[in-house]
């Protein structure tokens, strides 16, 4: 039978063999033997999971029909205003595709299971996105270089810190420049071009002397050869290669120890919008810094913040953050520096502050930058928020801001300890920002202690989370087949429908304007127990279908009505049964990368019903409705969402 709303690509193959029934799964478990038993058991629970009071209950999972050329190892997802969504993998963590620039991007129309490969600038494996005023996704940052551990390194290499002293002159070197040091001898070559600056020149007052202080730029660099005599221990100055004249007296490189340490994962500066409409990705200025695994946040005002990432030379980016204008299309740093690991979880919240819940996702010490607090963007203060529990165990854990946005609380679940560490944690911990003195209080447990789970805002203002793995990218075959949903109102979580495969790193979840949610990616360390062989990348795309779903009917909105409601404004719908509209819900799309959706939040409308439909009011506040596309639902007061109909706000203050 198909699932109301499902498209009849979608029906599962399971329910074409339903015709065994209870009767012969009885028979079976008669037989005396572990293999019939263990058939048996799968066929009952086959039969019972497609059960319609079953589904009711707990929902039920789909496997998309992805043809093989779509096929990708989709590192970020993001829903778009079309209604389609947009699967990156760049070089989908896959050395060989780097190394043959061969990188993915995929879009995929949910409606009608059709694909489209899209064409894809550089390697946007691992980079920062986050949705635009206009509906256009900036992506940014990315990988310039995949890591090496240290037997696999053969040439010596590090960072080289070039300085120019010409105050008149900024200075390019291309890739291959080579640097040879003074006092060892050793010639190294960059691997990326560098730009360094003109020096500052400076007149103190009063003063007839000009001070010029060298300007400077990095650059990671390699030994021409392999072998252990190449690598150098000590601080040396190196001449640069080709240049003459004044150029080779202002402009030198330092560098201290160049060898054989493991070299982490590079991030690239480069900057793209894609268009929905379009389709296609559109080059805007670059950042001012390199970034690999960084975390942009819209702020009320529609400008992005870029926070961390690891930098040019695998290092995590030292708290220079900075804002992108979609107006300008460039880039500005803040005036001071705040330090977080990668992937902070920093999420738009009242007064313009950004709310850090202390969840991230991989690279940062262990004693820096991961407790939770308010930070103030404009005096950049950081109010400590307290009481969180398992504080060490917040990488890789999933954070959300429980629906409706209004109430201001969020929830932080599971997580691990920092790097490859074995800890895990089912705890949740929810903290109320309008309380007078915030603090974080446990909510109930998870289904198992997991790193990596998925959570998703759905529309009938309850959130479901998903998989996850107990160790480390699901080492020791450690995937958690679970799922659950759990109730703000009740502060209570069931658990519902198990998923179909395991889904640790590299995995998300996204929900859809038909009211289902779509999972993602799985990146496992390991395909064994017993960590023998190496995993496979998990491309399997799946669709979970809510309770909500399998109630007779569901309202509608018959038509779309003002396509650009503003905030405090008003718009008017026509609907299916209007005195049984019981709530209206303004959703904005994810975006969903590395344990991080910091888009998602679900917006409750005031509103009136007519004869023949309903009037909505959006809120006055840019911080709770920050601008851009969203999803309006309407509820029956039964749990039914409606299928959603899109709705811009524009920026505060702008007329459209």
């Amino acid at each position: 039978m198909r699932q109301p709303g499902q498209p009849r690509h979608l029906v599962s193959r399971r329910t074409r063999r339903l015709a065994i029934g209870s009767a012969v799964v009885l028979a079976l478990a008669g037989m005396n033997g572990p293999a019939l038993w263990g058939y048996a058991s799968d066929t009952y629970h086959d039969y019972t999971i497609n059960q319609s009071d079953y589904k009711a209950r707990n929902g039920h999972w789909d496997v998309v029909d992805v043809p093989e050329q779509y096929r990708i190892n989709t590192i970020h997802a993001a829903l778009l205003h079309t209604g389609k969504v947009l699967l990156v993998a760049g070089s989908g963590n896959n050395a060989r595709n780097f190394a043959a620039k061969t990188f993915r991007t995929v879009l995929w129309d949910p409606a009608t299971n059709t694909f489209k490969n899209i064409p894809t600038p550089k390697d946007l494996f691992c980079a920062g996105h986050t949705q635009l005023p206009d509906g256009r996704l900036l992506v940014a940052g990315g990988t310039q270089r995949y890591e090496k551990l240290g037997g696999d390194v053969s040439k010596a290499g590090g960072l080289m810190v070039v300085h120019n002293e010409n105050p008149d002159k900024p200075m390019t070197l291309p890739a291959g420049t080579r640097f040879t040091g003074k006092q060892n001898g050793r010639t190294f070559e960059s691997k990326d071009p560098v730009l360094v600056p003109r020096a500052k020149k400076e007149q103190p007052q009063g003063s007839q002397r000009v001070m010029v202080t060298a300007s400077t730029a990095r650059v990671y660099v390699e030994a021409l050869r392999k072998g252990s005599q190449y690598e150098t221990g000590v601080t040396d100055n190196y001449t640069v290669e080709g240049l003459g004249g004044e150029d080779s007296r202002n402009v030198y490189g330092i560098a201290n120890k160049l060898s054989f340490d493991k070299k982490d994962f590079q991030g690239i500066k480069d900057a793209f919008e894609f268009d929905p409409v379009a389709e296609r990705y559109i080059t805007v200025d670059p950042m001012n810094e390199a970034r690999w695994y960084p975390t942009l946040t819209t702020l009320q005002d529609g400008r992005v913040l870029s926070v961390s990432g690891l930098d040019e030379i695998g290092q995590v980016v030292p708290g220079k953050n900075e804002i992108y204008d979609p107006k300008t299309k460039k880039w500005s740093y803040l005036p001071e520096q705040r330090f977080f690991p990668t992937y902070p979880a920093l999420f738009l919240t009242d007064k313009d502050r950004v709310f850090y819940t202390g969840s991230n996702a991989g690279y940062g010490p262990a004693d820096q930058g991961r407790t939770p607090g308010l930070w103030d963007l404009k005096s950049n203060e950081f109010t400590e928020v307290p009481g969180i529990s398992d504080p060490d165990s917040l990488e890789t854990s999933m954070s959300v801001l429980l629906p409706p946005a209004q109430d201001q609380r969020y929830m932080v679940l599971g997580g691990g300890g920092v790097g490859e560490d074995k800890k895990s944690t089912a705890r949740t911990r929810i903290v109320d920002l309008h309380a007078a003195r915030p603090r974080f209080t446990d909510g109930p447990e998870l289904y198992a202690k997991v790193r990596y789970p998925s959570s998703v805002i759905l529309p009938d203002d309850t959130v479901l989370t998903t998989n996850g793995s107990g160790d480390y990218r699901g080492r020791g075959d450690s995937d958690v087949l679970k799922a659950a949903i759990y109730d703000p109102r009740s502060n209570a979580l069931r658990e519902v429908a198990e998923p179909l495969v395991g889904r640790n790193y590299h995995s998300g979840a996204l929900l859809l304007p038909d009211g289902r949610v779509m999972t993602f990616g799985s990146d496992s360390l390991f395909g064994d127990k017993d960590n023998t062989r190496p995993g496979t990348f998990q491309q399997q795309i799946d669709l979970y279908t809510p309770p909500y779903l399998f109630k007779p009917s569901r309202p509608e909105i018959k038509d779309t009505g003002s396509r650009t409601v503003e905030l405090g404004g008003r718009a008017s719908y026509r609907t299916s049964r209007p005195a049984d509209i019981a709530k209206a819900r303004l959703i904005r799309p994810g975006s969903f990368t590395h344990v991080t959706n910091i888009e998602q939040r679900s917006v409750a409308l005031d509103f009136t019903r007519s004869a023949d439909g309903i009037t909505v009011t959006l809120p006055k506040d840019p911080s709770l409705v920050p601008p851009g596309w969203y999803m309006l639902m309407v509820d029956d007061g039964q749990g039914v969402p409606s299928q959603a109909v899109w709705i811009k706000v524009p920026t505060a203050g702008e007329k459209s």
